[in-house]
């Protein structure tokens, strides 16, 4: 049964009429999804926003569209990993940015436009690993420049003259021209070996202001974890992904907004103590619990008191010390106790999850592993629809009228439709309409990044052995961070 988030966060209903008494002659995790499959559901995980209905994953946004992961956004569009941005369309990882499009692991920028790991850069296009760049295009490596083109320095009248002759080809639809000479410019020029700003003691790669990470990807203010992947302001968390404003968790996801003590753990907003429950707000001591809102000393939905709910945990825990995993879900766990929820009660199929962009597996891989797999639904029938390739290279040509018909994507033939807030953006930016689904253009922004796996190789520039996420067969040129900070300042 799945509810809206209105109804769900109602008092209209009560997680613990659902509550059961833990039967200590089955296997813990039987009984857990048992209790899954009866409460209540929230449609989307989504707090505290307004006018954005299509958001998951995200907390305190205003007039957003589809993106996910988002906290404390305004006015953006179609994005993963978003934070503290404004009017911001087609990103991914964009912290604190206003203004961008098309931007991969950028921050602190403003009209900032097909773009990666760039910091405090503005009115700019197409560059790669530039920090306080302003008015410069396809150039790589640049720190504190200004009216560059391919890593030239220009004069001011010079720049102008190129800058128009660029945005004449932007909108004479050529974006994929550009860039095609964008791509081969950068690869030739020196990369890091990792991503590593501001921190100490700190393994992994896209690592900001941290210290003392061990393998960890995507934090930033993060202090004292190991293997966390995508996180910011967190403390003491060791096998945790998605996780904003936690502290002192274990093995679990999506912890945040003041989570403490979560162990086994998925979805604990603002809640303390927390045993293998799936998804759980303004709770604190319970274990096992399935939707639960504003409760304490719960098991299995089930109200205890205090004393009977410490009496009651050490029994359970000693029983799934005893119960062997039915299957097996890893060689290193034989036993419920320490491990994680099983693959077996996901609500969700193996490519129908985060793990399928991160660690992709065919159809015939992930069944193979015993995991469910979904099938892609069929193409919507839509009345009015018009292929891409017949749309107008300019912006100025867009009609009103688009925003009633529906656009064939060119590369996947799934239609897709322009809502009025992103037909302004385009305007105002001066960029064509997309040619691709949000999907297919999500996708690929995701393979613009390198994967979570480190390998060993020898520094372009000096030799020596580094840690880097460029496999060794890739031809950039990966330099140690000494080099790198040579040849870049």
């Amino acid at each position: 049964m799945i509810y809206s988030a209105d109804a769900w966060h109602s008092d209209k209903w009560d997680a613990l009429d659902y509550g059961q008494g833990m039967d200590f002659t089955r296997p813990f995790f039987e009984q857990l999804r048992r209790l899954q499959e009866r409460v209540p559901r929230l449609a989307l995980h989504a707090l505290h926003n307004e006018n954005s209905p299509y958001v998951n994953l995200s907390g305190y946004n205003k007039n957003c569209y589809l993106i996910f992961a988002a906290e404390y956004d305004e006015d953006c569009l179609y994005g993963a990993q978003v934070i503290r941005s404004r009017n911001c369309v087609d990103t991914l990882n964009c912290y604190e940015s206003e203004g961008c499009y098309e931007v991969v692991d950028c921050e602190k920028s403003y009209r900032l436009l097909f773009s990666r790991d760039c910091s405090g850069c503005s009115d700019s296009a197409f560059l790669f690993d530039c920090k306080g760049c302003s008015d410069c295009l396809l150039s790589s490596n640049l720190r504190n420049k200004k009216f560059c083109v391919f890593n030239k320095e220009l004069p001011k009248k010079e720049y102008e003259k190129r800058k128009k002759e660029f945005i004449e080809r932007l909108q004479a639809g050529e974006v994929e021209v550009l860039r095609k000479e964008f791509e081969e410019f950068a690869q030739k020029q020196p990369h890091r070996d990792r991503f590593i700003i501001n921190s100490e003691n700190a393994d992994g790669n896209y690592l900001q202001n941290s210290r003392n990470l061990r393998h960890c990807f995507d934090l930033s203010y993060a202090e004292d974890c190991a293997y966390v992947y995508t996180g910011f302001k967190v403390k003491d968390l060791m096998d945790v992904c998605h996780t904003t404003e936690a502290e002192l968790g274990y093995e679990g996801m999506s912890l945040g907004y003041g989570a403490y003590g979560a162990v086994f753990t998925h979805g604990s907003w603002s809640s303390r103590n927390t045993l293998y429950c799936d998804i759980v707000q303004s709770c604190s001591d319970c274990f096992g619990c399935v939707c639960l809102q504003h409760k304490k000393y719960c098991i299995l939905n089930k109200q205890y008191s205090k004393e009977e709910y410490e009496e009651l945990v050490p029994r359970i825990i000693a029983h799934m010390q005893k119960t062997p995993l039915r299957p097996p879900e890893a060689d290193s766990a034989e036993y419920e106790w320490g491990a994680f929820f099983p693959i077996t009660i996901s609500p969700f199929a193996y490519n129908e999850t985060l793990a399928q962009e991160c660690y992709p597996l065919s159809k015939k891989e992930a069944q193979k592993r015993g995991w469910d797999w979904c099938e892609e639904e069929d193409v919507p029938q839509v009345e009015k629809t018009i292929p891409a390739a017949q749309l107008p290279p300019s912006i100025k040509d867009i009609p009103n009228d688009i925003l009633r018909w529906a656009i064939t994507c060119e590369s996947t033939c799934r239609p897709f439709k322009i809502i009025k807030q992103e037909l302004d953006f385009y305007r105002t930016m001066g960029l064509p309409v997309p040619r691709l689904h949000p999907d297919e253009r999500h996708r690929r922004r995701m393979a613009q990044r390198n994967p979570r796996k480190l390998w060993s190789r020898k520094c372009g520039k000096c030799g020596k052995g580094i840690e880097t996420t460029y496999r060794p067969a890739r031809p950039e040129i990966v330099y140690c961070e000494e080099c790198y900070l040579k040849a870049v300042y």
